[in-house]
């Protein structure tokens, strides 16, 4: 997988530099609404174009899943690609965004890249490989309590749907906790997560290019994700819970009681 990961690399920190070429000319800038509080710019076109590009040229026989140009079919690799995951935050300069990419091979994430261009900081995993952030092995933190424990989330922003459930699940991690960020990026929080910044993360209806890259950095991290069922299916729900081992107990003891059938 080593190639394949050099690859992904390599794709990313191209949209990368593209998307902080662009960053100086924000208010010039092409913008679609998708859908309530979900936009894309052509920043996101043009870093998306720039990563199946290069994915394409290595591999033209593997298949794309891609936040902004939908599937292209292949074989039994998939590449999934968030091209800029924070777009409203790198729309109104708020510094918290990153390129994120994945392979899966059957089903199962291979590879994973998250990379912030502002930062310059690489978070890479390979399955069975471990985790790196540019030359460091990461691990996630080993908080055994929530008192004193950062914990990250994403608010449940395209729907109202769930907001009362999420409310709940809020106010049930916050009273004891060091602390709640919501910072609008999940690929981030994730990688974030994996290199011990947070010590926790959930959130609710995220899609799988939002978290693919992210969830291999968490397990090859040592870090636990499931969906609010105790189950493997987040990327079907877009439902996450990640933390340690421990950690990751308690916040589903929190957040479980006010998981409604609809979030099952």
């Amino acid at each position: 997988m080593q190639p394949m990961l050099n690859t992904a690399v390599r794709a990313a920190r191209a949209a990368g530099d593209l998307i902080l070429r662009s960053s100086d000319n924000i208010g010039h800038l092409k913008v679609d609404q998708k859908g309530k509080n979900d936009y894309a710019s052509e920043v996101d076109r043009m870093a998306e174009r720039e990563i199946i590009n290069i994915i394409k040229a290595a591999y033209p026989d593997h298949s794309i899943l891609a936040e902004e140009s939908g599937t292209y079919e292949g074989n039994d690799f998939i590449w999934v690609i968030d091209p800029l995951d924070g777009t409203t935050n790198f729309l109104h300069g708020f510094p918290q965004y990153a390129v994120s990419i994945a392979l899966k091979y059957k089903g199962r994430i291979e590879v994973g890249v998250v990379y912030d261009p502002l930062r310059d900081e690489l978070f890479t995993a390979k399955r069975g490989g471990g985790a790196m952030l540019n030359n460091r092995r990461l691990r996630v933190t080993s908080q055994t309590s929530l008192k004193g424990a950062l914990i990250g989330t994403g608010f449940p922003f395209k729907t109202d749907l769930h907001m009362d459930a999420y409310l709940g699940m809020f106010r049930a991690i916050a009273t004891d906790s060091a602390g709640i960020r919501r910072a609008g990026a999940a690929a981030l929080d994730l990688a974030y997560l994996a290199a011990g910044r947070l010590d926790g993360f959930w959130e609710i209806g995220l899609m799988e290019w939002d978290m693919a890259a992210g969830i291999l950095l968490v397990k090859e991290a040592g870090g636990v994700i499931t969906d609010f069922s105790f189950n493997d299916k987040y990327l079907e729900s877009g439902n996450v819970i990640a933390a340690s081992p421990r950690m990751h107990q308690i916040l589903y003891q929190l957040i479980e009681p006010h998981v409604t059938d609809n979030l099952k």
